[in-house]
């Protein structure tokens, strides 16, 4: 799509001149082509009704579309069976495999998370004894990252709603911290041509300054020897070499090497031996894309103190009735916050423990339901997760047509189905519940997710 030629277009234009005076007049036909689309599945969901058409090199489960679906009419995508996400951001997985060892246990903090290609992303790299702590600072981006990744499926993250210096509050420090910066937005004119209108030289220095901010804020919370990756979707200097300088100057960061295919079509820069990686549209695959990754090499490193105030663990009595709804009940220590139960990744429960005490939780490990005597009222999340124990469950498989229905909170066709309740599942994709009674049948959909679009 063609973009105005506005006073906020030629400034850009001639931005992009400077930093690519052999290649300005390629870059900006590239604009006026398609956006490519792409997903990346979800390894641990079984899904066999794969959709690409062409691999994307540097992301193991990516692939291009040959065209753009309606995304809304496939259960698939709201059963976390894959995530749409533009296909330059997706090199965040060989950043990572080059800049940290994913075979050990991690703990990560992915800071400006929402809506949660990215964290969804890392989940599926680190190792399943790692966590993922996934932050966003505006509450209702926020729930919608939690939405994201309570649909993925994976057990082992907490879902935080915090100022990046809240982080500092913690004693504990993180092993990986990736920060996707907000910025001026400029690789995202082609996708969204009318963002253009809220670009100005002036707002690409206040997204550096607060760049800057964000960086400072978060870098007590890094670990000495953690690694932090660096990423924005924007073209200029200001926002990117110039905060590596930044970064290199203020806070001591050294940079990683990072080698990428040649084949790939990235753009390689280099500032005080940190090298940062440009995906320009001419070039790749792609839309506008920058990332580097910095060691952080000194400084004060926090130990884990014990919490005053105690955990509320689930009784005796209540983990026997929980247990055999997951596949590994072992791995988890099983606790009550109000009337919900939930399922966190024993080895890590004093840093969840540290993390409830200091920072503000949207969601942690599995929400897995309330109890009513003996018996469980499940939880949604429990529907998609990975730990969830199938032979436990009812299912009840629905064609496209009913999955439609169930997923718009429509009546459907429930005349086979058991009393009681029933895990509604698409192509074997757990997706909600149902519950029987008699000759009626309650969906327990959440409301909020439910699909407004028609057939």
């Amino acid at each position: 799509m063609t973009l105005n030629q506005s006073n906020n277009f030629l400034s850009f234009q001639s931005q992009i001149k400077r930093i690519l005076p052999n290649e300005a007049e390629a870059f900006f036909q590239s604009l006026d082509t398609d956006s490519p689309t792409s997903i990346r599945f979800n390894p641990l969901k079984n899904y066999s009704n794969k959709l690409g058409s062409e691999k994307i090199p540097w992301a193991d489960n990516g692939e291009y579309l040959a065209e753009r679906p309606s995304f809304t009419l496939d259960p698939a995508f709201h059963a976390g069976a894959y995530y749409v996400q533009e296909a330059s951001s997706m090199v965040l997985e060989e950043v990572l495999k080059q800049s940290a060892d994913l075979e050990e246990d991690l703990l990560a903090l992915d800071l400006c998370a929402a809506p949660g290609g990215k964290s969804t992303h890392i989940q599926s790299l680190l190792s399943e004894s790692s966590l993922l702590v996934s932050n966003e600072v505006i509450k209702n981006r926020a729930n919608i990252l939690s939405e994201n990744i309570t649909k993925w499926g994976l057990p082992n993250t907490v879902i935080t709603n915090n100022d990046p210096s809240h982080f500092d509050k913690l004693n504990v420090q993180f092993d990986v911290i990736v920060v996707d910066a907000p910025c001026s937005g400029e690789g995202l004119f082609r996708r969204e041509p009318e963002a253009i209108n809220e670009w100005s030289p002036e707002a690409v220095k206040l997204c550096a300054t607060r760049q800057q901010r964000i960086l400072a804020d978060i870098w007590p919370a890094l670990k000495p020897g953690g690694v932090l990756i660096y990423s924005t979707c924007t073209y200029n200097s200001l926002e990117n070499e110039e905060n590596l300088q930044w970064l290199y100057e203020q806070l001591d960061a050294e940079g990683i090497s990072i080698n990428l295919n040649d084949d790939w079509g990235f753009t390689e820069t280099e500032t005080n031996g940190i090298n940062g990686f440009h995906a320009y549209p001419h070039k790749v695959k792609g839309e506008g894309f920058f990332i580097a990754a910095v060691r952080k090499m000194e400084g004060r490193e926090k130990k884990l103190r014990k919490q005053k105030k105690p955990m509320n663990f689930a009784s005796r009595q209540e983990i026997d009735t929980l247990k055999p709804w997951l596949r590994n009940p072992e791995k988890f220590d099983f606790i009550k916050h109000n009337d919900l139960f939930i399922a966190l990744p024993n080895h890590w429960k004093e840093v969840i423990h540290d993390i409830n005490s200091n920072l503000y939780i949207i969601s942690e490990g599995i929400n897995i339901g309330r109890l009513k005597g003996k018996k469980l009222i499940p939880n949604e999340a429990l529907a998609f997760s990975t730990e969830l124990n199938l032979e436990k469950a009812s299912t009840f498989e629905l064609n496209l047509e009913e999955t439609l229905n169930y997923l718009r909170k429509e009546n459907f066709d429930f005349e086979a189905m058991n009393n009681g309740w029933n895990l509604i599942t698409y192509q074997g994709l757990g997706l909600g519940w149902a519950n029987r009674i008699q000759q009626r049948v309650n969906n327990y959909y959440p409301t909020n997710w439910r699909i407004r679009m028609g057939s």
